[in-house]
């Protein structure tokens, strides 16, 4: 019986162990005569091998909870955290776990978990059988999970490399030291480091540890992750996407949703714009930063940004936060006139139509008449002079950022 061996989609770009993970997962299938399984510590999906029925291994063999793992490359936490009950990040050898239906377990698991220098970075999981495999089979197989901890653990060596590389890139001074940073990663990614690429930011990143990043596999389309400096203590998160083309970013705003989606991150994310290569890899971020910016400060733009679609948010994101605190508008922006900030705004967003923005807020043309005169009492400014009005427009929006 031979396995018709898969390896996930995220796991395609690695350049260099795909095809050893699943060479590996292969040998561990013959060994047992089982179909196998790898995935990771964090129970996301790396190899799987999809049998051909022949005798009790058929299709029932896919109960809820391994064809959730097969389509979504992952699990729930409360799987997670069941399978864990029964000891398979302490054990250092095979592991039967027992049929549960309840727990959509309908078959039983033999997990093997895969171990370097004694840290579990991964399990192999076989669907049990009886009358099983053998002590034997089973003692061949760890052996082999001992070859595929070797090959995590340098890929999570490589993975850290690249993130310390991208984040140098991302925040070094420009001119020598900048060049220096670039033609380090430029060497770290090797090809992957060529054609159109760009750069989405999330923010702000939940966590405080500047290594804290996810691994790029579990990022759909991710060449490289960092976390970079975000405002004064906070941490954002900084993702490089390599795109088939400038037009196609939808590799980009994938990898944005999936980080806010499942990431519990309550941010927002910006994308920059597309370019060939990485020598503007620096102006790439600063745009993704500014698109997340906008994002946070003005919901109707999020919760993924495209810095070509932020508007007047492209010139505002480029300016020290204290040019747009414009004086004249101080007054306007405390609480107490935060009714009268808002009634501004949307009135200047409609182009000055009365009849729209009445609509709008839901009052009468004569209670927004009378809103309008106070804003010129408070702030000074001639809403029928078109300097006056594009002050206070961009002063509104600067003070959302």
């Amino acid at each position: 019986m031979r396995e018709n061996a898969r390896v996930t989609p995220e796991f395609k770009d690695h350049k260099d162990h795909k095809d050893d993970y699943q060479e590996l997962v292969d040998e561990i299938s013959e060994l047992l005569g089982a179909p196998a399984t790898l995935e990771n510590r964090d129970f996301e999906l790396i190899a799987f091998g999809a049998y051909d029925s022949e005798g009790d291994l058929d299709a029932s063999a896919l109960d809820p909870v391994r064809t959730r793992s097969i389509l979504t490359r992952r699990s729930t936490a409360a799987v997670r955290t069941w399978f864990e009950g029964f000891g398979i990040t302490r054990a250092t050898g095979p592991v039967r776990i027992p049929p549960t239906p309840e727990a959509g377990v309908y078959r039983g698991r033999v997990c093997l978990p895969v171990r370097h220098r004694g840290v579990v970075l991964g399990y192999v999981w076989l669907l049990d059988y009886d009358p099983g495999p053998t002590d034997q089979q089973l003692s061949a197989a760890m052996e082999v999970t001992a070859r595929i901890g070797a090959l995590l653990a340098d890929e999570a060596q490589h993975g850290a490399d690249l993130s310390r590389e991208l984040r140098a890139a991302l925040t070094a001074e420009r001119g020598w030291q900048g060049d220096q940073a670039l033609a380090a990663l430029r060497t770290a990614l090797g090809p992957r480091g060529e054609g159109t690429h760009t750069v989405v930011c999330v923010a702000p990143w939940p966590s405080a540890d500047p290594d804290d990043a996810p691994s790029v596999r579990t990022v759909p389309h991710a060449t490289a992750l960092c976390t970079v400096p975000w405002g004064e203590s906070g941490q954002s998160l900084a993702i490089l996407v390599r795109l088939r083309s400038p037009e196609v970013r939808t590799p980009a705003q994938a990898a944005a949703s999936r980080l806010l989606k499942e990431g519990a991150v309550r941010g927002a994310a910006g994308i920059g714009a597309p370019r060939s290569g990485l020598a503007d890899l620096a102006v790439t971020w600063q745009e993704a930063s500014a698109a997340a910016r906008a994002a946070l400060a003005e919901p109707r733009l999020g919760p993924v940004a495209e810095w070509a679609h932020i508007g007047p948010y492209r010139l505002l994101t480029s300016l020290p936060p204290e040019a747009t605190r414009d004086p004249a508008i101080a007054q306007l922006l405390s609480p107490a006139h935060h009714e009268l900030a808002r009634t501004a705004e949307i009135y200047l967003d409609r182009a000055g139509q009365a009849g729209r923005t009445a609509a709008e807020l839901g009052i009468h043309r004569q209670t927004l008449y009378y809103r309008l005169s106070r804003v010129e009492q408070l702030t000074g400014l001639d809403l029928d002079d078109g300097e006056d009005r594009l002050l206070l427009h961009m002063a509104l929006k600067g003070a959302r950022l």
